[in-house]
């Protein structure tokens, strides 16, 4: 699944139709809802705005509206997650500026949905969907998502599926997207077949992750060794999340975002690079690390210390894949530190960060009154696609787009699919950061195929 932003994902002209649902109360739901995740707090904690959601687009068969908003109505009912919404609790609502908000989750029903037709199909559909989920995929929706089909030309269609990022994580798109094709019953039509041709087998629902949060709440604390780790973890950065080590300019306030996506290696190249971590006796990421902190080195940046990100959807044991086939935000956060290009060493400080990451982050970090809002901050995701549980076909031509937004950090993606490794890096818009940020990336890329043993190495792809 190619990794892309709004403005740049690959979809032709054609009409944009949205299908609006209808939603209530569930019968019997508790009036006061349910707690919040940590970081469903903290996303909804930022109030409504725009570029809140992420999204997948994928190729549909050309079948009748009816039937797709149908299959929709069906993986709504699967998935517990799509019939949540978050809203603040009535009591925080009066609380003076900058204090707590409190964000329950609330259960609703699908009453009914219909078709809307967006605009007249003159426009250019990325825009269209921008301005649409800006809207529609906002923390407080209800519900915060929509499914979209536009229809080309040629007669073919593309779904493109967006929601607020507190119901959803990019292993949630891949999901949405399997289980859509799955119900259309993929396979009886040209050009978008599933693997094998076959539909999996599909249970009516799976757990949902308000589930996954109930769970964590009754999970043991975290042992002393971690609590004493994460202490000095925020007493290293001055009580903050690591920062990127370069200057950043003036990022007092968010700025326009800059995005460079870079095709760093094709399949040839990552089976070399897999092969120089398997000789120095570690896996992918450990060796990409590596990389990272002698770019550090190189640019005079210091230790290598990034926030990063680590996915909590590890069942119990008897029943690991309980949430692999859920929609939410699997996604708990650590942090990354490393001073040695050492790949074993980059190995133990992977193995580290995991490790912290298992753990609910809420009381880890209440003595610094939650996850600090740090400008500057400086992020790092690694996604292997090739190894996740739920795949999608190429003909269905899947995308995960970003929204637009203004930033004051930097995000740093390495996303592995079956054609290759792509890096895409996203900052504030500032002189300086366009400077440090670019030349990171670049030396990031060259270090990266450097050890891959190739040669001519493509240009950077910057989109502002």
């Amino acid at each position: 699944m190619r990794l892309t932003t709004v403005a740049r994902m690959d979809i032709s002209a054609g009409q944009v139709h949205v299908f609006e649902t209808t939603v209530a109360p569930a019968p019997g739901a508790h009036p006061d809802g349910h707690a919040a995740s940590f970081d469903q707090a903290r996303h909804a904690g930022a109030g409504s705005r725009p570029g809140s959601w992420l999204a997948v687009a994928f190729a549909v068969p050309p079948v009748g509206l009816g039937r797709i908003g149908d299959a929709w109505r069906k993986v709504i009912d699967r998935h517990g997650t799509l019939r949540t919404v978050l809203r603040e609790d009535a009591a925080t609502r009066t609380t003076p500026p900058g204090s707590p908000r409190l964000i329950r989750t609330h259960d609703i029903v699908v009453t009914g949905g219909q078709w809307r037709r967006v605009g007249d199909g003159s426009a250019d559909p990325r825009g269209v969907l921008r301005e649409l989920f800006d809207v529609a995929c906002d923390p407080f929706g209800t519900p915060s998502y929509r499914l979209t089909v536009t229809t080309h030309e040629d007669g073919t269609r593309t779904a493109v599926i967006g929601l607020d990022h507190s119901h959803g994580d990019a292993w949630s798109l891949l999901v949405l997207a399997r289980d859509m094709l799955a119900v259309l019953g993929v396979g009886e039509h040209e050009g978008v077949d599933l693997v094998d041709g076959g539909v999996p087998e599909m249970p009516a629902s799976v757990p949902s992750f308000a589930d996954h949060t109930r769970d964590l709440e009754r999970r043991p604390t975290a042992p002393t060794e971690v609590r004493n780790r994460w202490a000095r973890i925020m007493a290293d950065g001055d009580g903050v999340m690591p920062r990127f080590p370069l200057s950043l300019g003036d990022v007092s306030s968010p700025r326009d975002e800059v995005v460079e996506v870079v095709d760093v290696l094709d399949t040839d190249g990552v089976a070399a690079l897999e092969r120089a971590a398997q000789d120095a006796g570690v896996r992918l990421l450990p060796l990409a690390v590596s990389v990272l902190v002698g770019v550090n080195h190189r640019m005079d940046a210091g230790a290598l210390r990034a926030v990063f990100p680590v996915h909590s959807r590890r069942g119990p044991d008897g029943d690991r894949r309980r949430w692999a086939d859920s929609v939410g935000w699997f996604i708990t956060n650590s942090v990354l530190e490393c001073d040695s290009a050492d790949p074993l060493e980059c190995d133990a400080a992977v193995s580290d960060a995991i490790g912290l990451g298992a753990y609910p982050l809420e009381p880890l970090l209440r003595p610094w009154g939650g996850m600090p809002q740090t400008p500057g901050m400086f992020a790092l995701s690694w996604l292997d696609n090739r190894r996740l549980p739920v795949q999608l076909p190429a003909e269905a031509q899947p995308q995960h787009v970003s929204a637009w937004i203004r930033t004051d950090g930097v995000m740093a993606w390495f996303v592995l699919n079956n054609d290759g490794m792509r890096l895409r890096v996203r900052y504030p818009q500032t002189p300086e950061a366009c400077q440090t940020v670019g030349t990171w990336s670049q030396l990031v890329t060259e270090g990266l195929r450097e050890i891959a043993g190739v040669q001519d190495a493509e240009p950077v792809d910057m989109v502002s």
